[in-house]
């Protein structure tokens, strides 16, 4: 626009023109459309371009506004992570502390968990000793038992001499009859012609013997140490060696037994030491029924749920009210001083115990002492 109006002549200047300024303004037309169509030509090639930009810019802007969203996704994504790796790290953080707390408790665990080690072996080994120290007196307290049970034995045999004496003295004197009746049938020569009354002879006085080789073989097995083994024991025979002891006593005493038991009651234990506890019974009942008119001595028994019990009583003046536990006491007697040493009863519990039997007082005023002895029998004879 610009080279036109520069380079163009107006109307009347045309007019005066001559040819030649013609050729020469119409050579300057031609070169200025061919400026023109050059300019128009790059404006047009211009204007494409320009247009490839705004179509270029229009893709970038709307690129761009897909990335502008983008990143405002990411960015919201991202504040969305920011605050989750917050939270997590916070979490982390509490848990970093609790873990730091339990660690810390573990610790302090393990370090009392040693120290109760250490205290445990302190107890173990304490205990070990303690419990040597029961087994080593609980071995004494046996053998003080057994000792005790000895003496009570030892004490009953010597309140059984007299009456052992006199149980000896009838068969030592029926020996040396028959004997002396022997010898003088021999001696008169009667013996070859009636040879069959000097042979009775002679099996009187062994009958004699053999019955003085009992009496003496019940004292020696009673008077014994007991082993602690235990074994099946018919009770009617214990009580029936126990009532042999002291046949002699209760007889010049005019006490009479009456005895009403099974016999087949048998019952797993020690029959020395149980025939003591019927001894230790049969002495006491002797004893309080010198006081009195009547004198009997009961002993009964029946078997109730796989338990013996066996009731003995006298017709003696009783046992004191208030007394029924005490006269098992070690040393504890109801007798005159030095009439008893009171371990009888109390030697007697001990024994049923170790039986995993036992033995009460019941309680009938104005009947005599009454004990009831329950004492499990043999499972096989249930």
């Amino acid at each position: 626009m610009d080279i036109a109006q520069k380079g163009a002549p107006g109307l009347d200047a045309i007019e005066q023109m001559d040819l030649a300024q013609l050729r020469q303004a119409y050579k300057q037309l031609l070169e200025q459309q061919e400026a023109l169509e050059t300019y128009v030509r790059r404006s047009e090639t211009r204007r494409y371009a320009l247009m490839q930009v705004v179509s270029d810019l229009g893709r970038l802007n709307r690129k761009l506004n897909k990335q502008r969203k983008a990143m405002i996704n990411v960015l919201a994504n991202y504040e969305d992570d920011r605050s989750r790796l917050a939270r997590q790290t916070e979490r982390l953080d509490i848990t970093r502390r609790a873990l730091l707390h339990i660690l810390q408790d573990s610790h302090n665990s393990n370090l009392r968990l040693e120290r109760s080690r250490k205290a445990m072996i302190h107890i173990m080994s304490d205990l070990k000793e303690t419990t040597e120290e029961v087994q080593r007196r609980e071995q004494e307290l046996r053998e003080k038992q057994e000792q005790l049970v000895q003496a009570g034995k030892l004490a009953t045999l010597g309140e059984l001499t007299t009456g052992i004496a006199h149980e000896l003295n009838n068969p030592l004197n029926n020996i040396g009859l028959f004997i002396g009746n022997a010898i003088d049938l021999i001696s008169l020569g009667v013996a070859d012609a009636d040879p069959e009354h000097t042979l009775q002879e002679l099996h009187n006085a062994m009958q004699q013997v053999r019955k003085a080789t009992e009496i003496i073989s019940h004292l020696r097995t009673f008077g014994r140490v007991a082993p602690v083994s235990r074994e099946p024991v018919h009770l009617l025979q214990v009580v029936s060696g126990s009532i042999s002891l002291m046949t002699e006593q209760l007889r010049l005493r005019q006490i009479e037994v009456v005895l009403d038991f099974p016999e087949d009651v048998v019952v797993v234990g020690n029959a020395i030491q149980l025939e003591q506890v019927f001894l230790n019974l049969l002495t006491n009942a002797r004893d309080a029924l010198s006081t009195v008119d009547f004198r009997r001595i009961s002993i009964t028994c029946h078997i109730r749920e796989e338990v013996a019990e066996i009731r003995f009583s006298d017709t003696g003046p009783g046992i004191p009210e208030g007394l029924e536990r005490r006269i098992f006491d070690p040393f504890f007697t109801t007798k005159d001083v030095g009439a008893g040493t009171g371990l009888g009863l109390s030697i007697t519990y001990g024994i049923l115990r170790d039986h995993q039997g036992s033995i009460i007082v019941e309680r009938h005023p104005g009947e005599g002492a009454h004990f009831l002895i329950r004492i499990p029998v043999r499972q096989e004879e249930v």
